[in-house]
């Protein structure tokens, strides 16, 4: 019996083989295609690249070749990645904004036997971009869903950050409202795996402020335009990258990668934001002068810019002029 199961698996694996000379006469191609079973009718997740048109997988490319309709986050965008790959497949509209509506036209399609195929604009579909709610719901009413492999803007930074890629939490965008940002930062501070955040240009220094006063002084890795030209790493304390990228002008989609959270951190209180503790002496830090309340936090190992940020907003000050005071401030 054993003996039998091998020589089937032999079987199969000649079947499926590709050896160099079929490959350099017929193309990786025509053997792709060979290999691959017609889709059959169900949703199929498919991964597009997140800047490099080349980083696609064949199987992508067949599946968008073979699907009956393909549903599209923005599909004048969608339509340039299929004309590069001579890919005629019909599309139809799917964002958040038309989601509802949407799910029950994708929904037909699969009524009647057709195959489906859910694209972003960039990246693995529903990882910070629609389609969540038509995955469930075709998971609910019994159709297949099929998920393919590829491009994720966020493991691909992760992987090349050089912080720890053993365990890690994905949170994506963090909110734009300042309270609700400051909320969801505070319920990740004990975290202790690496954090991996999305970030758009324009909020990228109140985001990192917004981490510096919550997290601490943290190692971070910013990845930008990460696959494209001008992909840059960017490694060191928060309050290090925060000041380099106030100097500069902010271009690009980042990838924001934060260490997770140490014994060190976990044993003291000193990363709580001001407004509640007391010194050596039983003092409440808001009676002190405003420099001695930096000092307090300087003397206790933050660095100025960290300790700027808490001071200003435990009182309610301009966080500008609280580090221009802390620059020559001895403590």
């Amino acid at each position: 019996m054993q003996s039998m199961k091998m020589q089937e698996l032999e079987a199969l694996g000649k079947k499926c083989s590709v050896n160099e000379e079929d490959a350099e006469n017929e193309g990786v191609e025509n053997i792709v295609k060979k290999l691959t079973k017609p889709v059959e009718p169900a949703l199929y997740i498919c991964p597009t690249p997140i800047g490099n048109l080349a980083d696609i997988t064949l199987r992508v490319l067949d599946t968008l070749k073979q699907v009956d309709i393909i549903a599209a986050e923005d599909t004048r965008h969608t339509r340039k990645l299929l004309s590069h790959y001579d890919i005629h497949t019909p599309m139809i509209s799917y964002h958040k904004h038309n989601s509802a509506s949407s799910n029950e036209k994708v929904i037909g399609y699969l009524d009647k036997g057709n195959s489906v195929a859910l694209v972003s604009d960039a990246g693995t579909p529903i990882i910070s971009d629609p389609g969540q709610s038509l995955i469930s719901e075709c998971v609910s009413r019994g159709y297949r869903v099929v998920s393919l492999p590829g491009a994720t803007a966020g493991i691909t930074a992760l992987v090349g950050s050089g912080l720890c890629a053993e365990r890690f939490m994905f949170v994506g965008f963090v909110d734009r409202n300042k309270s609700k940002r400051k909320q969801a930062l505070e319920r990740l501070k004990s975290i202790d795996c690496t954090l991996i955040f999305y970030e758009a240009p324009h909020r990228l220094i109140k985001t990192l402020e917004a981490m510096l006063n919550v997290f601490g002084d943290r190692n971070v890795v910013l990845a930008r335009e990460i696959t494209k030209r001008y992909e840059e790493y960017v490694r060191g304390r928060l309050s290090e990258v925060l000041a380099g990228y106030e100097e500069r002008a902010v271009k690009g989609e980042f990838v924001l990668l934060v260490e997770g959270n140490s014994s060190e951190e976990n044993s003291g209180n000193i990363h709580m934001t001001g407004a509640d503790l007391v010194n050596e002496d039983g003092i409440s830090l808001m009676e002190l002068s405003l420099s001695e309340h930096l000092c307090y936090f300087i003397k206790n190992g933050m660095r100025k810019k960290e300790a700027s940020l808490k001071v200003a907003e435990a009182r309610g000050l301009d966080k500008k002029q609280v580090y221009k005071l802390s620059v020559d401030l001895e403590c």
